[in-house]
């Protein structure tokens, strides 16, 4: 997915440990460990906003647009 999430980046730079941003967020471990690694399709916004005003940081110091390498295109037959 082009949809880069940076969110462990943050919590370096904020020295706050994932258990205590999925406590004070409210949402699981496990679940802040799925958006951690980019394994989800999609974020609530509430969320997104709870998560930034607890680091103190925007949206985008979170997320990041990595298009990748292009697909290659398939070759004509002859």
């Amino acid at each position: 997915m082009p949809i880069v999430l940076t969110l462990d980046v943050m919590l370096a730079r904020r020295k706050m440990r994932s258990r205590e941003l999925a406590e004070r967020v409210g949402i699981t471990e496990a679940n802040l460990s799925l958006l951690k690694s980019g394994k989800v399709r999609g974020v609530r916004f509430d969320t997104l906003s709870r998560i930034c005003a607890i680091l103190e940081c925007q949206p985008g110091d979170l997320l990041r647009y990595d298009p990748g390498p292009e697909p290659a295109e398939p070759e004509a037959s002859p």
